[in-house]
């Protein structure tokens, strides 16, 4: 995914005061650097742990139709094995953050992915839907580490210069992971099955799982902390009670509203009439992912022409026009429909989650924390109703969700920009 799905920048500026330089000390700096001993390891063990988080996490989203099938439910239902995941990665994230405080950075992601392999493995034996639906939101859940913990390492132990290239690395894992998941397991699962397909993504994750522990260096400037729940709760209840945050929350979970229920139903619209895909192209669809990594990483210059609500504007706007193209009866209508969907998406994704680290002036881990929450309580959301609306309504249904998630950012942002203009007039004349 792009680097506003993982939150990176936010945990970026929250970790890096914490971070001692040779010219603060003058110790020399004994933190990784590009080339410097240990870099590649620690870059490739974090690159394939964002492999595997995000490989498990939708590994059932394209195989949709065929779960629907073989276990006799409707689109609604088969729909909640992406959002138990997602909800339970949205519910833990914030308690996930404060364990990796406490027990260090490595140990919880270690233990993170131990448990969500473990269940990976059992996913393809669910007897039941509800047996899978409970399953995922375990492995959901446990995934919760990764995001919550591997900016924080890599804060600690890389030097400040290094960070942006190293958080890099583990965004790139993260979008490979997501898409190349979703892929594999439609091609795989067109020969054997959907079960087949979630047991390889299973097995691909043991593998980028015990990788990841053999190669990541132990840590080096770790210092734990107490768990004090009620500085954690201070600390939340400021970030609620801030408007402004509050609204860039509120904006991430439209956005991945539409871009959820998009893609969750996306594949019985496909392979139904009059398109009538095969399943390995269908899975093949989600290349279009690589489109929004481009969008979110032009999405800084999008803010210094056009400004943050500008920039959320243009976005919006791209969406809401990939959702009406995508209306079209035509393959390459609708193709081009998702390219700018996920384009929108993504682009407003960055300009608000980039936005949050710099509102929060205390608490920015937390203030992220809570952001990647609100973006996977609306991941959850438009899976489950963007798949009720089109069992009641057909894609039309589902897109005119979509639509009413984007108005609902059209009006956060205006309501922002009167509430900025508000504060302006307030503020006193100096000369």
């Amino acid at each position: 995914m792009s680097p506003a799905s993982t939150g990176a920048s936010a945990t970026l500026d929250a970790a890096s005061p914490v971070a001692t330089t040779s010219s603060d000390t003058g110790v020399p700096d004994s933190r990784m650097t590009p080339g410097g001993p240990g870099y590649r390891r620690m870059s490739l063990a974090l690159f394939l742990a964002g492999v595997a988080t995000f490989a498990l996490l939708y590994s059932t989203q394209a195989l949709l139709p065929l779960i629907s099938e073989d276990l006799g439910v409707a689109a609604s239902e088969a729909s909640w094995t992406v959002a138990a995941a997602t909800g339970g990665l949205a519910l833990f994230v914030l308690p996930m953050s404060a364990l990796s405080e406490r027990f260090g950075r490595r140990t919880v992601m270690t233990a993170s992915l131990a448990v969500a392999v473990a269940v990976g493995l059992l996913v393809p034996f669910a007897p039941s839907i509800g047996a899978l639906v409970a399953l995922r939101a375990v492995q959901g859940a446990a995934l919760a580490g990764l995001p919550a913990s591997a900016q924080a390492y890599l804060a600690e132990e890389v030097r400040p210069r290094a960070l942006v290239t190293a958080i890099g690395l583990f965004v790139a894992g993260n979008s490979v992971g997501g898409m190349s998941g979703r892929v594999i397991t439609g091609w795989v699962a067109q020969l054997w099955g959907w079960r087949v397909a979630v047991g390889v993504i299973g097995v691909i994750a043991v593998g980028c799982a015990v990788a990841f522990r053999l190669l990541l260096p132990a840590p080096r400037h770790f210092k734990a902390g107490s768990l004090r729940p009620r500085v954690l709760l201070g600390t939340v209840r400021a970030h609620l009670s801030d408007p402004l945050l509050c609204r860039l929350y509120a904006i991430g979970a439209l956005f991945m509203t539409v871009f959820g229920g998009v893609y969750t139903v996306i594949g019985y619209r496909l392979t139904g009439a009059p398109f009538g895909l095969p399943q390995g192209i269908v899975g093949s669809i989600f290349l279009v992912y690589l489109v929004g990594t481009v969008s979110a990483s032009t999405a800084g210059r999008l803010v210094g022409r056009l400004g943050r609500r500008g920039a959320l504007y243009l976005a919006g706007g791209t969406t809401a026009a990939g959702l009406f193209l995508s209306l079209g009866a035509s393959l390459p209508l609708v193709l081009l429909g998702l390219v700018l969907i996920t384009a929108g998406f993504f682009a407003g994704h960055a300009v608000a989650s980039s936005a949050v680290s710099k509102t929060a002036t205390h608490g920015r881990a937390q203030a992220s924390a809570l952001y990647q929450s609100a973006y996977y309580i609306g991941s959850s959301a438009g899976s489950t109703v963007g798949a009720v609306a089109f069992h009641a309504d057909g894609w039309l249904g589902t897109v005119s969700v979509g639509l009413l998630a984007i108005l609902g950012v059209v009006t956060l942002t205006v309501l922002g920009s009167r509430a900025a203009r508000m504060t302006e007039r307030r503020e006193p004349v100096t000369v």
